[in-house]
């Protein structure tokens, strides 16, 4: 039967060919893609753009960041499906090598004139990015990543220690975005928060108070607050006019909740609710009253949420996208691609995206059907 076998297909016995190098860099790519994470993925979601095309931007553990149009991912997936694919592997519009460490996050700046799109990741860096400069990209994908220059690169401060000793450069694992008074915030790993001028690029306050490293980190505009979530299982509202901390709120207080921390945290567009998830569950707060309205435990870790109106979006270590009320009832589950979701987004039409391990993004509509599952490619190193 070998013999048969060999015969019919002599070519695939002729070894005279091979490439070995070329063979353990495909496996060695493969192996790169399937374990990458996507830790943020964002719409661009601009009232006054033209282009019908949705576009999404992508921050990824290899320290890439990405822009993609949500309708080459539609096509891609509806391709692969045709041949059987698991999940269509897309060509970015664009792609940097933004960090030299993974990038953690995303967030987009909205000026009308020349919107930016600002990274953070494991290099203690802030830098933003010309959005146009990523929409449209003229140099082959195969020749990106160094090819764009940030219009913003901040590096976090060191501290000076006994003798002069100066600290390792503490990472950034989130950002938030203030346009109102053009400030964006970074929660760092050294348990501060830091607030710097876009204008200028100048550091204008760090917020010290938490005794762990920051995971997440909101903004709330009209009161001029923001918002942190930490390792040392409080989240802390501060004062952007000062640098103090106003209030201390202890989401895992109850047993359920005991040693764990908070992952990511949320303010819904009214700015009178927060929402802080942590390893275990959710817990929303009343900001007028600063009381606790709900703990849930959802058995798992939770690594992103969002507000959707009057309700709340969450993803985490479950490859599921849960929809709650915001008196915690539950109102769907759905299944989503990546095992583990680092990030959900939403569109002003109501899809949203989901990415996380795997490399991974799964784009859902607004009646819970699944557009597209895409897999981003990397930088090609």
């Amino acid at each position: 039967m070998a013999m048969a076998a060999a015969q019919a297909h002599p070519a695939s016995m002729d070894a005279r060919g091979w490439d070995e190098a070329s063979y353990r860099r495909g496996i060695l790519r493969a192996r790169d893609l399937s374990s990458r994470t996507l830790f943020r993925a964002v719409f661009f979601d601009h009232t006054d753009d033209t282009d019908p095309d949705v576009l999404l931007a992508a921050a990824s553990s290899d320290g890439s960041l990405a822009s993609f149009s949500l309708s080459s991912c539609i096509s891609a997936a509806s391709a692969s499906s045709q041949l059987e694919a698991a999940v269509a592997l897309v060509d970015p519009v664009c792609i940097v090598q933004a960090h030299s460490g993974p990038a953690y996050d995303a967030r987009f700046y909205p000026d009308p004139q020349q919107p930016l799109l600002f990274s953070c990741g494991d290099d203690g860096r802030i830098r933003g990015w010309r959005w146009h400069e990523m929409q449209s990209c003229l140099v082959p994908l195969s020749l990106q990543g160094d090819h764009l220059e940030p219009a913003l690169d901040l590096v976090n401060p060191q501290h000076e220690g006994p003798w002069g000793a100066r600290s390792p450069i503490p990472e950034n694992n989130a950002i938030a975005v203030n346009k109102q008074d053009g400030s964006i915030f970074a929660a760092a790993g050294d348990a501060c928060a830091y607030c710097w001028d876009v204008e200028t690029g100048k550091c204008k306050l760090t917020f010290k108070g938490h005794t762990d490293y920051l995971h997440s980190i909101a903004v709330r505009e009209s009161n001029r607050q923001m918002v942190t979530g930490s390792e040392d299982g409080t989240a802390r509202i501060w004062d952007c006019r000062s640098g103090k901390c106003t209030q201390v709120i202890n989401p895992v207080k109850n047993k359920a909740f005991e040693s764990s921390w908070v992952s990511c945290v949320a303010i819904d567009p009214s700015e009178t609710w927060l929402a802080c998830g942590t390893s275990s569950g959710i817990s929303v707060w009343s900001l007028l009253s600063n009381e606790c309205i709900f703990n849930l435990d959802c058995h798992a870790p939770v690594q992103d949420l969002l507000f959707d109106k009057n309700q709340i979006l969450a993803v985490g270590a479950e490859p599921m996208l849960s929809r709650f009320t915001i008196n915690g009832t539950v109102l769907s589950q759905i299944k989503c691609a990546p095992q583990s979701a680092f990030s959900v987004s939403i569109h002003s039409s109501g899809m949203a995206a989901v990415a996380g391990y795997g490399g991974l993004v799964d784009v859902i509509s607004e009646l819970g059907s699944h557009l597209c599952t895409f897999g981003s490619r990397g930088l090609d190193k």
